[in-house]
């Protein structure tokens, strides 16, 4: 795992092209041995996380993760507390964190990570596994070290799709 998440973040820091965020979160999926996640940046006009990137969602559940707001599901509840937001069973929880339309997607062990570079928020990442699951303590690490090199290309380039 080491060296993919390396791979991740000298990638984004050699970037001299566009990033094809829907590759990028398919290889970061495929890397943590997960089968479904979501990237959302933060519109700066609107305070809303926009979805960016996903695999795995069901269509109709789409128009609900087209934009998310800050406090609101497993995104929005990382993005406000600028930590990450971890379910071991996304199917059983009753904490009230994921939204009923959550347990829609069917997976089951889940973590979403903000994406924070200096305090600043620019949105989130979320990927989740079909069975139970408890992220270990440096898969989150390795998260949040991917969200801040994804936080650094965007500060840098001014634009999600630059």
């Amino acid at each position: 795992m080491a060296s993919s998440i390396s791979d991740f973040l000298s990638g984004l820091q050699q970037q001299q092209s566009p990033v094809n965020w829907q590759q990028f979160l398919t290889d970061i999926i495929a890397s943590f041995g997960c089968s479904t996640g979501t990237l959302h940046f933060l519109d700066k006009e609107t305070g809303l996380l926009s979805l960016q990137a996903q695999q795995g969602i069901p269509d109709f559940l789409l128009p609900k993760m087209a934009a998310i707001p800050i406090g609101k599901g497993m995104a929005g509840i990382a993005a406000e507390r600028r930590q990450p937001v971890e379910m071991c069973n996304l199917q059983t929880d009753d904490s009230g964190v994921a939204r009923p339309a959550a347990k829609e997607t069917k997976v089951e062990g889940s973590i979403a990570v903000p994406l924070l570079l200096n305090g600043a928020l620019y949105g989130t990442l979320g990927i989740a596994k079909p069975v139970p699951y408890d992220f270990t303590e440096q898969e989150s690490s390795d998260l949040m070290k991917i969200g801040e090199e994804i936080s650094r290309y965007l500060q840098a380039t001014g634009s999600p799709s630059a």
